[in-house]
């Protein structure tokens, strides 16, 4: 029995540290995603302001 229940405990354990370094993962590919979307709006931002310059001109 104490056998059964030290090797269910090393299994969540092991789960537990698996789940953790992926939520970790997603998390930096989350930060990294955020950044890249900040990068393409501030260029839209910038292309719409010079596409309304050159429509005035």
């Amino acid at each position: 029995m104490k056998e059964q229940l030290q090797k269910r405990l090393e299994e969540l354990r092991a789960e537990f540290e698996a789940g953790q370094k992926m939520l970790t993962e997603l998390e930096t590919k989350r930060e990294n995603l955020r950044q890249t979307l900040l990068r393409i709006s501030g260029a839209v931002q910038i292309l719409e302001e010079e596409l309304a310059k050159v429509a005035e001109a």
